[in-house]
Formats: C-alpha cells, structure tokens, sequence
C-alpha cells in the first residue's frame, strides 16, 4: 500500500473556517442527502436531524459545523458553493421552516435537530457525527455515522476514507522509501508526485487543476489583503492583513526596499482571516493551517522566481538545473515553439506556474506522509498535526523550487516538523481565530528557516523525517483530548473571552 495521497484530493477548495469542523460534516450530509435521492428512500422522509459528537460537537458553533450540516443537507458542495450559503445556515435557521434535501425534497427542520454530545466520543475518531432520517410515523428511515478524519476527509462508518491511494506506479509507505524510489528510478520527489498523477490523469489536465488550486490560493491571500473590518464570532478580532499590506506598500512607494519577511507574514495572515470568515479556502492540508503554504510560495512567487531559483531552465546558486517542462520538469516544446509570442512578463509568468506546480507536487508527497502514517487531524494529534504538517509541507516545497535535492527537501520538512512537535490545538472560543491565525505567520516563516537551514547543507542530518513522523503520531496519542481542538484546555481556558 503507498503512503501518496492524490494533490486533488490533500488541496481540496472549499469553505472556512475549518476542514475538519465545516468541510468534513458538509461533505458528511451531502453525502447522506445524496444517499437518501440515489436509494428512492427521499420521498419516505418526514424529518432529519443530527448529532454531533467529541470535538465536533465541543466547538462545533464556533466552527460553523451545524451551518456545513444544514448546507450539505441541501445539497450544497464545498467546492461549488458559494460561501455565503453557508454562514448561518443553522444559525439564523427561521423558526418553523422547512429544509430541502438535496435540493428536492422539503421537510420540517428545527435548530435543535442538530444535537451536541461534546462528552461522547466515538472509537472511531474524535470528530464523528451521526445524520438520521424520519419517516412520518417516527421509524429510522435511514442512519449513517461519519467520521471527519481531517483535512476535508470523511470516512462513513464501516467504509474506508473517501481518498485516492490505490493504483499508483510508484509507491512507498514512507520517506526512507519514497528516497530510495527516487534514487533507484532517477526521480526527484516532485517527479515521484507528478508521475502518479499522471497515471490518473493526463499532463494537460494535472497542470490545469494544479493551476487551479494555486490560483484559489493566490485569491484568497489577494482577498484577504484587501478586506477589512472584524471577523465573526464573540471575539471580535480585527482583521490586521490589509493593515498591514498599506504599510508595507506605503514603506516601498517612499522608495525603501521591500521586506519580504513582513510580506510572509501578511500573506499568512490574509489567508486565514479569510478561513476565519468562512471565505473560499484551499485545504493545505486543513483549514486551520491553510495560509502557510500559500504564504511561502506567494513569498517565493514574488521574491524569488524571477531571481533565477526555479524559474525555466535556471541554475540555481545550489547547483541543480530546474527543468521547464509543463509541471516543470523536461523541456516543454510547445511553449519552446510559442516563447517567440511571448513577452517578458509572459514568459516569467509561465515560468512561475512552473514552479509552483513543483512546489505544489512536493508538498503533495510530503504531506502523503504525515496522512498516513501520523495525523492531519487536530482533533486528533493536536495542532502539531495540522501546523507542523502543513510548515513541514511547504518547506519541502520551497526547498524544491530553490533548487534543492531529494535529500535536502527531506531535511528542510523534517526540521520543519520537529520543532512543533507538541503544539497543542487550544482555540479560544472554538473559534480558528486565536491563536490559529498568527500561528500560520509564525510557521510560514519557520518554513522559510527550515528550506534555507536545509540548503546550506547537503542532505546529511541525525533525525529522519521518518522519527519525526513517528514522534509526532506517538505525541499526539499521549496528548491529553482537553489539548486538540475541544477548547477546554490551554489558551481556551486561559484567556478571558471578551
């Protein structure tokens, strides 16, 4: 069995604030809605409702979980949806209305159809929720429970999750044997990514969806740059990201050097005041750390790819070529045929799409491994899971489009996750607001730290990303559950909600 986990199913675009809380339930009871249609079971139906267990149902409202329920009922998507259907769709649910299933099918709802069981916590994982469908009479016309497993993922009980594992041509179980692929075969890691992908799809259809997802990244920082105001919920956070853009646009129209470390942060920051606001998100690979690497690559984007490290069939100052091909590999003739009909910009542009698809592909078999062989689930590992993942993720990524080895990108994730080894999930009021939000700026930069530590080096470390992995799956086991994602222990109890 191999660890890879498909980019189109590890950066899913959905909603916020959260992929384990809003998205997972949301996908949760489409799929039930869905069921109930495909089975001729819908017309039996007189009523529904649902509960919500363990850390689903401990912040679950601070979340948006009851909102993603009643919006998947109706047959609403995370990838298709417009947010705004969303927020609310519990909250302000009018008293005495209706709800259609699936788009065709009304039935009486009330709020306290979403129950809340914060203190029973399912085996199978600690977000879990179970949707139940009345006939008229009061008998169960059908029963499913899920399991929100992290990420966006869901697994109905006595299936596995809903995810793309089998098939690949090239697979490992984890990253002593994802570098012993690529030795073997000639490969870096983003090519390991690149050629399971394309034994699923064709080139042309990868680099368009890898496109895709970078360019709802790419929008939801440019959104989150220029929204103000504050953010949802009885904490009242203002939002600081298009603050702080007008300084630093300020500071460079005074004709001072521009400061990429503060643009990190803002980047950071812009993304996850957006989750915060239950905007369009890309899960990377959750949604409470879904601004770190669209922060890092932006920063390499704009303040490192036209400089030559990874730009089209530059050597980089560490020695390595980076190909051009369409996912940045080998020579792409068509786009040697069309250079003459580009300009400057253009061709800069296509090398920087080049890029991030490397990027995004390294990221992808990285992130593989913390899904299967830890978590990337907070309810279950802690912030470690989620954070740690995701910083580990984007230094691997970053380290690739610098030009650095197979060797090197593994040292850069492995520094990377072992100093949040422990980080627990505390969010004050259940809300993905503090300290998620400056917690991405922090790990966004310590990404940054890690791929420039790992460079300097030449691939040799002690610790394996492997014992890091393991460590962290160990911890969050160990982990006491007031510390991941219930909002009864740490800051959540510490700080005065105000």
């Amino acid at each position: 069995m191999t660890a890879y986990v498909s980019a189109f199913d590890l950066f899913s675009i959905g909603v916020g604030p959260s992929s384990s809380h809003t998205v997972g339930p949301m996908r949760a009871a489409l799929d039930f809605a869905r069921r109930l249609t495909a089975t001729g079971a819908l017309p039996r139906v007189a009523r529904v409702g649902s509960t919500l267990y363990g850390s689903l149902g401990a912040t679950g409202i601070g979340h948006g979980t009851p909102d993603a329920v009643v919006a998947g009922l109706r047959g609403l998507a995370p990838e298709t949806c417009d947010p705004a259907d969303v927020r609310s769709a519990w909250t302000d649910f009018p008293a005495g209305g209706g709800l259609s299933i699936d788009g065709i099918h009304d039935v009486p709802f009330a709020k306290d159809d979403i129950v809340f069981a914060p203190r029973t916590r399912l085996p199978g994982h600690p977000n879990a929720m179970t949707i139940t469908a009345w006939d008229p009479e009061g008998r169960i016309v059908a029963e499913e429970t899920y399991y929100s497993v992290g990420g966006g993922f869901i697994r109905r009980d006595g299936e596995d999750a809903k995810l793309t594992t089998a098939g690949f041509p090239y697979a490992y179980a984890d990253a002593a044997s994802l570098l012993a692929l690529c030795d073997e075969n000639g490969l870096s890691i983003a090519e390991v990514a690149r050629l399971n992908e394309t034994s699923l799809r064709g080139e042309e259809e990868v680099a368009a969806g890898l496109d895709a997802i970078w360019d709802a990244m790419s929008g939801c920082v440019e959104a989150g740059l220029h929204a103000d105001g504050t953010l949802p919920g009885i904490l009242k956070v203002k939002r600081r990201a298009g603050v702080i853009r007008g300084q630093l646009e300020a500071v460079e129209a005074d004709g001072h050097r521009e400061l990429p470390g503060e643009w990190l942060g803002a980047f950071a920051l812009a993304v996850n005041e957006e989750n915060a606001a239950g905007g369009r998100v890309v899960t990377a690979p959750t949604n409470g750390a879904a601004g770190i690497l669209p922060a890092v690559a932006m920063y390499w984007w704009r303040f490192l790819a036209d400089s030559g490290l990874g730009a089209g069939n530059a050597v980089t100052p560490y020695g390595e070529l980076v190909g051009s091909a369409l996912l940045g590999f080998e020579p792409d003739v068509r786009a040697l045929d069309a250079a003459s009909d580009l300009d400057e910009e253009q061709t800069a542009e296509a090398n920087r799409r080049r890029g991030i698809r490397r990027f995004l592909l390294t990221a992808t078999a990285l992130g593989s491994l913390f899904k299967a062989n830890a978590s990337i689930s907070g309810a279950e590992g802690g912030c470690q899971a989620e954070v740690g993942s995701a910083c580990a993720m984007a230094a691997g990524g970053l380290t690739a489009v610098m030009g650095g080895t197979n060797r090197q990108i593994e040292n850069a994730a492995e520094i990377a996750m072992e100093h949040h080894l422990g980080l627990t999930c505390d969010p004050i009021g259940g809300l993905v607001q503090i300290p998620c939000i400056e917690r991405n700026a922090i790990a966004a930069s310590t990404a940054v730290t890690a791929a420039r530590l790992a460079l300097r080096g030449d691939g040799s470390h002690y610790v394996s990303l492997d014992a890091v992995v393991e460590t962290m799956r160990q911890t969050g086991a160990d982990m006491s559950t007031k510390y991941k994602e219930t909002s009864e222990g740490g800051l959540a109890v510490n700080v005065i909600e105000c």
